[in-house]
């Protein structure tokens, strides 16, 4: 598998930002600023929630796992935060 995969849903997470089309991504994040955030916390809050349901029963991690990942990601996309910027923090607190 190559870890490529993370920048290419970023790429389209900033493309449906900029140019939006009819999909979820591109919705919740043209809504108002505030409403936009908000939206994009609260599924951060619920995906974490279900991440920590998933770790105790013992099943279905990966897949939460991903949908907190790709929530995380686009909050990061909508903030306009440099996805290098991330991969040198982690980089950075790896030293």
């Amino acid at each position: 598998m190559n870890d490529d995969i993370i920048r290419e849903v970023y790429e389209v997470l900033e493309s449906r930002r900029d140019n939006p089309i009819d999909s979820y991504t591109s919705k919740i994040m043209q809504d108002s600023d505030k409403k936009a955030e908000d939206k994009i916390l609260e599924k951060i809050a619920e995906e974490a929630g279900e991440v920590l349901i998933a770790s105790k029963n013992d099943e279905n991690l990966i897949y939460e796992s991903v949908d907190l990942i790709f929530h995380t990601l686009l909050l990061l996309a909508y903030k306009g935060v440099n996805l290098d910027d991330v991969f040198d923090e982690f980089a950075r607190r790896r030293k």
